[in-house]
């Protein structure tokens, strides 16, 4: 009696979250992949040929990108990788406020990206990076191309109905016996087995195997959609006390102004700084008075670091690496990774694809499972 009522709620929270699981579950396996992916599908502009001359300043570099962007919107940072086959890229963005807005790009005013040959100064690419195809794809993962605020409960609330349904899933799955545990771990299909057949062992034995993986990826995604959710594993992480983050403002002196190319001082410091990382991201705030930020990737997620410096000096204000966050803090750090597998390289990758393409599978074979027995039933 028990399977039986749980068997109900199995079908109707699946019924519920089926749609909005289905496309979270597709647009993760296309974006988890992206990084890889965007040098290869744009090489154009996200390649440059190897030389052996030295890149050109940073400044002049920005000045070429202003010049070719327009004034729409001024530079907000600079990406720059620590590889001399690629471009650097310039972006820029500005807001338009939309009162009573419902879709995520109607309060985007202007969002581009100018790429650069380091070496030449030549204009690649100037690129509306809202339209671009892994971004949308990140925002329909995000909260279904709906403005955030409305978007993201959807979301949240259709992962936590999936999460239940994959508990309730495993209650239903779990075999009486040693025989009927024979059928529920492998597939043992012949020539005769019928299409039903093949989709029951399908959606039983595929979501048994990738439960864990779509478990860890449903959770590390309602970080993001619940801020009590966010909060409970911050508080969780620092052995259940509340540890409050105070913002610390890092101003630059304008009083010191001591370089005509301060972008270029604190760039050549950071790479001196730490020569082996992936990517450097120089941040250009609008204020005056706020510090020039410089987010520093490596091939290994706690090694990230941040270090503000003056904007006018190259002074160094603040470093903020990995022992610097309290617990609670570098669980939030790492929960991108997480969700999207890169935590364990490459692998991971494929674990999170593979459960993404699975976790996409279930709404999908579940529905067939019960419309044939709906219409066996019927008949």
């Amino acid at each position: 009696m028990f399977k039986k009522y749980l068997r109900i709620a199995h079908l109707w929270l699946g019924l519920a979250s089926g749609l909005v699981v289905f496309i979270l579950g597709v647009t993760g396996c296309l974006y988890v992949f992206e990084e890889e992916l965007r040098p290869i599908i744009y090489a154009d502009h996200y390649r440059v040929q190897e030389t052996k001359k030295e890149p050109l300043l940073v400044s002049d570099l920005l000045k070429t990108a202003e010049s070719a962007l327009g004034n729409k919107a001024p530079v907000s940072s600079i990406v720059v990788y620590n590889s001399k086959d690629r471009s650097y890229m310039f972006r820029s963005f500005a807001d338009k406020p939309v009162e009573n807005k419902l879709w995520y790009w109607e309060g985007i005013e202007d969002r581009q990206d100018a790429f650069v040959d380091p070496y030449t100064g030549e204009v690649l690419k100037i690129k509306n990076s809202e339209f671009e195809f892994f971004r949308v794809v990140m925002w329909f993962h995000w909260s279904l191309l709906l403005k955030t605020e409305i978007g993201q409960p959807i979301v949240g609330i259709a992962t936590i109905v999936f999460v239940i349904s994959l508990i309730t899933g495993l209650v239903l799955w779990w075999p009486k016996n040693k025989s009927a545990a024979k059928q529920r771990f492998w597939f043992r299909w012949k020539a005769g087995t019928k299409w039903k057949r093949k989709n029951y062992d399908l959606h039983n034995i595929l979501g048994y195997y990738m439960m864990v993986f779509a478990l860890i990826i449903s959770l590390t995604g309602l970080v993001w959609a619940f801020d009590w959710f966010e909060n409970s594993v911050s508080w969780i992480a620092n052995g259940g006390r509340t540890i409050e983050s105070v913002e610390e403002i890092i101003s630059s002196d304008t009083a010191n102004f001591t370089s005509n190319r301060p972008v270029d001082l604190v760039f050549e410091q950071t790479q001196k700084l730490y020569p082996n990382a992936v990517r450097y991201l120089i941040s250009l705030p609008k204020d005056s008075l706020s510090a020039q930020a410089v987010h520093i990737k490596f091939s290994s997620r706690f090694d990230d670091t941040t270090i503000y410096f003056d904007r006018y000096t190259g002074e160094q204000l603040k470093t903020i690496g990995w022992n610097d966050k309290n617990n609670g803090e570098k669980m939030n750090f790492l929960n991108y990774d997480i969700h999207l597998g890169s935590i364990l390289g490459f692998p991971g990758k494929v674990l999170a694809f593979l459960a993404s393409l699975v976790s996409a599978s279930l709404p999908v074979t579940g529905f067939l499972i019960w419309w044939g027995r709906k219409k066996k039933v019927k008949k």
